[in-house]
């Protein structure tokens, strides 16, 4: 969805806005700070914990449980209940059913198995694209929202067919919603980067990218069995990598469907108006650097 001016986004009367960028960059903040106005937020990260994955995740956890005599009686007697609570603010247990590749005496996952549950994460991710136009009419239909905030993951750019000019994740955000990128500045990069070194945690990547930087790991370690694989080692390893590979599918996005601003500019929304005034600015921005070009 594109505008001619930030005047008639502004005159929208009933607005959808698709967030996207790297972890961090303020998607979420802004979404909890729209949420106490007129603005329905839906995060698809949410979406696939409950909706999509949260069968898969539940039968991890009764797994588990049934290693526990106590509980397997419990369970097989229909004594207890095993679920998944999973909020906006803690995503932990869809993390936690992804996991991390490597040694199963550090927690690892065979790799089969990692990228079947990759498989199914990207299943759910679509899926979850896919139902906003249903949330953007149940938004306003069923609970009264004025506006809809989507949310997305870290790994839209993971989704979308590029290739296919009639992708159906990005025709359903682009049909429906305006796209906006978060850019983050290289400090916040390496903030990241940092941050993970000292507490990685399991991701989603991309099926042949992940297969690539799994075969340089171990080619890069000597290491010929995927069960002598650490799996906080590797998670380190495909993190930057990870990073760098979606930035410039970030800025494709941006620049074929979407506009951009810096992560400065949304750390200084405080609110609707704010955020509004900021959509027109960057449709105003976009529109006058086209020109000039």
């Amino acid at each position: 969805m594109r505008f001619d001016s930030g005047r008639e986004y502004l005159a929208w009367p009933h607005k959808a806005v698709t967030v996207f960028g790297m972890s961090g960059v303020g998607k979420t903040t802004l979404g909890r700070m729209l949420r106490q106005r007129e603005w329905f937020l839906y995060s698809v990260d949410y979406r696939i914990g409950t909706r999509y994955m949260n069968e898969h995740i539940v039968d991890l956890f009764k797994r588990e449980a049934m290693q526990v005599p106590l509980l397997r009686q419990l369970l097989r007697s229909d004594s207890i209940y095993i679920s998944s609570n999973i909020t906006f603010e803690n995503l932990e247990p869809l993390s936690t059913y992804l996991g991390k590749p490597g040694d199963p005496a550090k927690g690892g996952l065979p790799f089969d198995e990692y990228m079947r549950r990759q498989q199914q994460h990207r299943k759910g991710e679509i899926a979850a694209l896919l139902d906003v136009p249903t949330f953007i009419d149940k938004a306003r239909d069923i609970y009264g929202y004025e506006h809809f905030l989507c949310d997305t993951g870290g790994s839209l750019c993971e989704v979308i067919n590029f290739n296919d000019p009639a992708d159906p994740v990005i025709s359903a955000l682009t049909r429906h919603t305006i796209l906006l990128y978060i850019e983050a500045p290289e400090e916040h990069v390496q903030t990241l980067i940092e941050r993970f070194r000292q507490h990685p945690k399991p991701m989603y990547y991309q099926p042949e990218f992940l297969r690539r930087i799994w075969r340089e790991y171990k080619e890069e370690h000597g290491i010929a069995d995927d069960a002598e694989v650490d799996p906080d080692a590797f998670s380190i390893h495909g993190f930057e990598r990870l990073i760098r590979h979606r930035l410039p599918l970030y800025e494709r996005i941006a620049r074929r469907w979407g506009y951009r601003a810096s992560m400065q500019e949304v750390e200084s929304v405080r609110d609707e108006q704010d955020f509004n005034a900021l959509m027109a600015q960057v449709i105003d921005r976009q529109r006058a650097q086209a020109a000039g070009s």
